[in-house]
């Protein structure tokens, strides 16, 4: 992936460095599938928590690439998925989401005792950002 620039990388924390929504496309076969996540960014990523029997993570096991489009900005990216969210490995960025989405994190959607609650990574392989009349490419 070519960095962004220092400008760009500022506006990407700014719009996405916090609980926002996101579309996520996945495809199975040759069709593709659209929906909407709460997401963070974080250093080229965005993190979603999620469930690992979702239609979502059966289609990025099959295949990786996905593309996701929040405001002015469109990219593709490969999902990984970083496995159960209590799992030790994941406890610092689980200490961000939480924090991050904090609004709604304990409404009693997302079961954390469940090893099915799972924290999706999606790195970013290159996107197009526009602010202000300024185009980004990465």
């Amino acid at each position: 992936m070519k960095a962004f620039s220092r400008e760009a990388k500022q506006i990407m924390i700014e719009r996405f460095g916090k609980d926002t929504i996101i579309a996520l496309a996945t495809a199975e076969n040759v069709t593709p599938y659209v929906r909407y996540v709460n997401a963070y960014y974080e250093n080229g990523a965005f993190y979603i928590i999620t469930h690992a029997l979702s239609n979502k993570i059966k289609h990025i096991k099959d295949n990786s690439v996905v593309a996701i489009a929040g405001e002015w900005f469109t990219a593709h990216g490969k999902g990984v998925s970083l496995g159960y969210f209590g799992k030790k490995e994941n406890c610092v960025i689980a200490e961000k989401l939480k924090k991050v989405f904090v609004e709604w994190i304990n409404n009693g959607h997302t079961d954390f005792d469940d090893e099915n609650t799972i924290i999706l990574r999606v790195e970013l392989t290159d996107g197009l950002l526009l602010s202000h009349g300024t185009r980004y490419e990465f």
